[in-house]
């Protein structure tokens, strides 16, 4: 049987085993023999990797072919509408690429977040919203990328869900296994 691990990747921590540059890889905070991350997320994004130990599971959740969603919330600079969601809704070229439709929805500033460290950046002039942004795809700093194009850069960005799997409870560093 499969061994899958959620881990709440903190901000900082490197999407691999290894530390590098000064930042500290997964090895800091799981001592699990065989696992390997399922994708990635950048050092400076936190929230939910999933690690296996199945190289057929660790594909197929990373592989965008098999559009498992992917759930982020992104705090972002500014107080956009939900008319001005609507280019994350559609197609939207980065240059390299162009963007399959996201669902973008605003919401409340999620309860029991943990503080970041470092603290995110503020701007007493200027205000902070929080999005949710489901994608099927999840190419290098796609949301960051998206955000910042329709306007509102990202300020924090936590992965809360792929598919069916859930952060739920895991606090930064944390992790727990999980069967399917």
């Amino acid at each position: 049987m499969a061994r899958i691990i959620l881990f709440n990747k903190p901000y900082g921590v490197l999407s691999q085993f290894t530390d590098e540059d000064g930042h500290p890889g997964l090895k800091a905070y799981l001592d699990i023999p065989g696992v390997y991350a399922a994708g990635r997320l950048d050092r400076d994004s936190e929230g939910l990797l999933i690690l296996t130990d199945d190289g057929a599971l660790q594909h197929r959740l990373a592989d965008p072919r098999h559009k498992l969603p992917k759930t982020y919330w992104a705090q972002v600079e500014g107080a956009p509408s939900e008319g001005d969601l609507a280019p994350l809704r559609s197609p939207m070229d980065l240059g390299d690429f162009v963007t399959q439709p996201a669902q973008a929805r605003l919401i409340e500033a999620p309860e029991n977040l943990w503080p970041r460290d470092p603290p995110v950046r503020f701007r007493k002039a200027i205000p902070t919203t929080w999005i949710e942004l489901v994608l099927k795809e999840g190419k290098n700093r796609q949301v960051r990328r998206m955000t910042a194009k329709a306007g509102f850069p990202t300020l924090r960005l936590l992965r809360v869900a792929i598919g069916n799997f859930r952060l739920d409870g895991l606090q930064p560093g944390e992790w727990r296994e999980v069967t399917t």
